[in-house]
């Protein structure tokens, strides 16, 4: 999801036209209370919205007809062209390579930034990561940068602990070989009664239950990063919260685009943070549907789609 600037709109000072830069679904704008703050990335002169329309409420964008259409989340990164909000775009420099680039717009940053902004894992600590597409690794990459002592990926696919050990699994579970036993108290054993952070990247409410019920008592953490996929409420236990556990969202793993990408482009350009890993595939645009295909086979982490092939 790189971008090159092609022009700029009234009153934009931030960018310029041949910038390089990073479209985001969620809005930065600098100023406001949330923005300033230290404890929050949701904006709350411009709040995250599904819904159609710019700031102004209208769209910049026609079809052949002449219609009115809209671009999703106001980014629109399947086109060739598109218009962003300056508070959805982040200035990068442009010595990393795009298809790096782009991994840093969503999914990877929210795996490694969930990690450092939310959770704060600490040095040897104990991690536990329910789901491993390319968020659950990427808490993984995260949390190998700030020196967890285990790493433990739950999946079905048992291929994602071989990708997983080179960002830094050092355990795995599949629940479908633990002959019915319950996944937490798997989990108390590997880690001596429960570990001290739980990210739950799937998005099931029935999964957020297990990586809560995963976590140490007195100060376990769970990091809620899935977006529950049938709209379903948690349902927890109070005596757990009363016993000293916690458990928290995030949406852009804590994020603030515009201060936290050129940070972690840095990272990577350092030879800090993997990123190569998580790009499994790569095609053109006519073949995007397969690409789609593939992320829901589970066959993919990360599908770079090129534009001009």
């Amino acid at each position: 999801m790189q971008r090159i600037v092609e022009s700029v709109g009234e009153n934009v000072e931030e960018v310029k036209e041949g910038d390089f830069v990073i479209p985001t679904f969620l809005p930065n704008c600098q100023e406001c209370v949330d923005c300033k703050s230290g404890e929050s990335n949701m904006c709350s002169k411009f709040p995250f919205k599904v819904e159609p329309g710019m700031r102004d409420g209208t769209s910049r964008f026609k079809d052949s007809n002449g219609e009115v259409i809209h671009n999703f989340i106001n980014v629109s990164s399947f086109s060739e062209y598109t218009v962003v909000d300056i508070i959805q775009v982040v200035r990068i420099d442009p010595v990393i390579p795009p298809e790096k680039a782009c991994l840093l717009s969503c999914g990877v940053s929210t795996g490694i930034g969930a990690t450092w902004k939310v959770a704060a894992v600490a040095a040897g600590s104990t991690v536990a990561i329910f789901g491993l597409g390319a968020v659950g690794l990427a808490v993984a990459e995260g949390a190998r940068l700030r020196g967890a002592s285990k790493i433990i990926g739950v999946d079905l696919n048992p291929e994602k602990f071989e990708i997983g050990k080179k960002l830094g699994l050092t355990d795995f579970i599949n629940p479908a070989d633990c002959g019915g036993k319950p996944i937490n108290e798997i989990i108390k054993e590997k880690t001596n009664g429960g570990a001290d952070y739980c990210f739950e990247c799937i998005g099931l409410a029935s999964v957020m239950n297990d990586a809560f019920t995963s976590c140490r008592t007195g100060w376990g953490k769970t990091i809620i990063l899935g977006v529950e996929m049938h709209g379903s409420p948690l349902c927890i236990s109070s005596a757990e919260i009363l016993g000293g556990k916690c458990i928290m969202g995030s949406l852009f793993g804590g994020i603030k685009a515009k201060s936290d990408i050129p940070l972690l482009v840095k990272r990577y350009m350092d030879k800090e943070i993997h990123l190569d890993e998580f790009i499994t595939h790569e095609m053109g645009f006519l073949d995007i549907n397969k690409a789609f295909d593939l992320l829901v086979e589970g066959k993919c982490l990360r599908c770079i789609i090129w534009m001009d092939r």
